[in-house]
């Protein structure tokens, strides 16, 4: 027996038996399951809000509100075919021109702060 190394230390640290197998896998388990909730946490649920955007800009029409990563809202007024370019209406008579990629949004017609006010009977 030596001085410094017991000898149950000495057999575990030689990798005698196949519990030594055992605890390196338990090692890496954690890393494992962090992974794996990472996954289904963060990374899918924004790889399907990509696919969504993605379907929502191929399917723009005119009249669709749009928000811009700029923070513009505005109309969409003409949809150029085989072009990235979109025509946006942000205020009444100004028009810009966009690219598909440069829209973060599309917005429901309520969605934004457009209070129309109830017409009151006489």
């Amino acid at each position: 027996m030596s001085l410094f190394i017991t000898e149950a230390y000495a057999q575990t640290a030689s990798g005698g038996g196949s519990g030594a197998l055992g605890a390196q896998l338990m090692q890496y388990l954690p890393l494992v399951l962090i992974f794996v909730v990472f996954y289904f946490v963060l990374i899918r649920p924004q790889q399907q809000q990509q696919k969504q955007l993605k379907a929502s800009l191929a399917a723009l029409r005119r009249g669709d509100r749009v928000l811009t990563a700029g923070g513009i809202v505005g109309v969409v007024q003409r949809v150029k075919d085989g072009s990235n370019e979109i025509e946006v209406e942000i205020a009444p008579n100004v028009r810009v021109t966009v690219l598909r990629e440069t829209i973060s949004r599309v917005l429901k017609p309520g969605a934004a702060n457009d209070s129309t006010p109830a017409a009151k009977a006489p």
